[in-house]
């Protein structure tokens, strides 16, 4: 039998593949980076060929690189099939599951208790990293995620649309120095979500003032950290509406009446041939009809 690099290199290699980053790629498998590029160069060492383009904070496929994920992901996504259905007891379902922070603690889990009451073998391991999609049929086997956009090789259900709140600490909208138009927003510091750089954009074009400059943007990758800024005083976070009546916070007030349509909406994701786990046909259809 012909000699086989180690499944650890070989799973170290799909994973900064398919993120790009060999730093988000040591997170994701609680590496050190060091540890990480072994893992790489051992690889490359063992086929004698690179498979990256080093650039930085970044590593991009080269083509040897390309043909080799095109045919090693599938085989690593069966010997995880595999691994799983042998270690599956009894009746039970575990479905891998990655959900964003404040939609899992504000919308999913107080409606948790209804789907465990009716799958009661349905077990739940939550990951909260971003941009779960990125890691379907690695760690996890469905997300749900916010988005402009899926990607169309995805099977994906949108589970709602958003409109674009101006939200900020009560003071900064009743106090002494209070902000009672979108032009004063000139004198003060917005926060936006790092993956939501386009709903400010949408925001000061939907108000008519889309050469709006503030005093200065802070991007913040976390909604519960944005808020929580914004009721500190630290900005006016420029955020979806279903956050600032989820979080039900009276610290903060929304600052405008404008009806503005989010580029982002949550999805439900998930590989088109995970469908057919009986986990992810669970919690799909019933994310559905609850409507979350």
């Amino acid at each position: 039998m012909r000699r086989l690099p180690p499944l650890r290199a070989l799973e170290a290699f799909v994973r900064v593949a398919r993120l790009g980053s060999s730093k988000a790629a040591a997170a994701e498998l609680a590496l050190s980076a060091p540890a990480l590029s072994r893992r790489i160069k051992s690889l490359e060492d063992h086929i004698g060929k690179t498979l990256f383009e080093r650039r930085n904070q970044s590593m991009i496929l080269n083509e040897d690189g390309r043909i080799l994920l095109e045919t090693v992901a599938p085989a690593m996504e069966n010997i995880a099939d595999a691994v799983e259905k042998m270690t599956v007891t009894g009746s039970d379902m575990r479905l891998r599951l990655g959900v964003l922070p404040l939609f899992g603690a504000t919308r999913l889990l107080p409606r948790l208790p209804e789907l465990k009451k009716l799958y009661p073998k349905l077990h739940i391991d939550v990951d909260t990293s971003s941009h779960a999609e990125n890691m379907l049929g690695d760690v996890i086997d469905a997300a749900i995620i916010i988005a402009d956009h899926v990607d169309p090789n995805l099977h994906s259900v949108k589970l709602d649309s958003n409109k674009v709140y101006a939200i900020a600490s009560s003071e900064l909208k009743n106090g002494p120095n209070a902000i009672t138009t979108p032009t004063d927003l000139q004198n003060h510091n917005i926060l936006v979500h790092s993956d939501m750089t386009k709903a400010f954009d949408q925001w000061k074009l939907a108000v008519g003032l889309p050469d709006l400059e503030p005093a200065g943007v802070d991007h913040m990758n976390s909604g519960p950290l944005m808020l929580e800024a914004a009721a500190q005083g630290l900005g006016v976070a420029i955020m979806h509406g279903g956050h600032f009546s989820d979080a039900n916070d009276p610290r903060l007030v929304r600052l405008f009446d404008y009806d503005i349509d989010s580029p982002y909406s949550y999805w439900f994701v998930c590989r088109k041939r995970d469908r057919k786990n009986r986990a992810v046909r669970i919690f799909h259809d019933w994310v559905i009809k609850a409507g979350l």
